[in-house]
């Protein structure tokens, strides 16, 4: 049994609804400063400058640092949710591998989150929550397949992209919820975006050109990810984490493909099937089922 937790703040209740639609807008971002720049290097700066942010409101705050051995921890949850997951979905892409395919291989997320959950923090899952997993998971079939009706070839290595993407985000969640819940967020988010400005550096340094078109559009997309996504959200899910259950973050992760389906249809008029629509509304009822507790104990 859990021990007793102290009366959750109102506020806390809409940290998850925040955390996604700030979350969703990545792909936004992305898509209006990646004509500009080569994927690892925009990650790259965008590390760099998430690490002034972050100094600048450690000074501010006065935050204590974590010891050393904390830090490193950091740092392994940077190098899985910061530098293997983006870094994965971006090469993914970058092989040629379809958009709509890297969000089906990186929305398995919250299934697999909850079996590891499962047995390595013996988190329990009601019935209702592994069927909203699982519909969560047809859901974001769904709109994904309306807004991509053919495929075409594909590289296995971007497959494996994917994939190394889903391990990332899925290990570093599971592994800051077991190690990191006492870490100071600023202090402790600083050093995981060491390790992911690190293993970007490397990328770019070794497979890129390092060409810079220093656009109104680029910079736009850099400042909102930096601030929106590498600050904002970065900081509210690191709440999510330390306040609930592994399983329940990760099934807020269902939303984030049709809501950035949505924000391209507000924003670039792209096409908006039934069948989308349909997964939308499927992906609302499941993230309700999967995030509902059991009554029973």
């Amino acid at each position: 049994m859990t021990s007793a937790k102290t009366p959750a703040s109102p506020w806390l209740a809409l940290v998850p609804w925040a955390f996604v639609l700030l979350w969703s807008t990545g792909f936004i971002g992305a898509k209006y400063g990646l004509p500009y720049i080569e994927p690892f290097n925009f990650l790259f700066i965008r590390m760099l400058l998430t690490l002034v942010v972050f100094a600048i409101l450690i000074g501010w705050q006065r935050t204590p640092w974590p010891s050393w051995s904390e830090a490193r921890q950091q740092m392994l949850v940077g190098a899985l949710v910061h530098g293997l997951y983006l870094g994965g979905v971006f090469a993914a892409i970058k092989t040629g591998l379809p958009a709509g395919m890297t969000a089906i291989i990186v929305g398995l997320q919250p299934l697999l989150t909850a079996v590891v959950a499962r047995f390595w923090l013996a988190e329990r899952l009601s019935l209702m929550q592994l069927l909203g997993f699982w519909l969560g998971l047809l859901g974001v079939i769904l709109v994904v397949l309306g807004r991509q009706a053919a495929v075409g070839a594909v590289q296995p290595a971007g497959i494996l992209w994917a994939l190394a993407a889903l391990l990332g985000i899925c290990a570093g969640t599971l592994y800051q919820k077991r190690y990191g819940g006492k870490v100071p967020l600023l202090t402790g988010t600083f050093w995981q975006y060491c390790a992911a400005a690190l293993m970007m550096g490397l990328m770019t340094w070794s497979t890129e050109s390092g060409s810079v078109i220093w656009s109104p559009q680029l910079l736009l997309a850099m400042a909102w990810l930096v601030l929106g996504l590498s600050l904002t959200a970065i900081l509210l899910l690191m709440v999510m984490i330390r306040e609930g259950e592994s399983a329940r973050v990760a099934s807020y992760f269902y939303l984030v493909p049709p809501l950035t389906t949505l924000e391209g249809w507000l924003l670039f008029n792209e096409h908006l099937s039934l069948l989308s629509v349909c997964g939308v509304g499927l992906t609302a009822v499941a993230v309700w089922l999967a995030v509902a507790r059991a009554t029973s104990a």
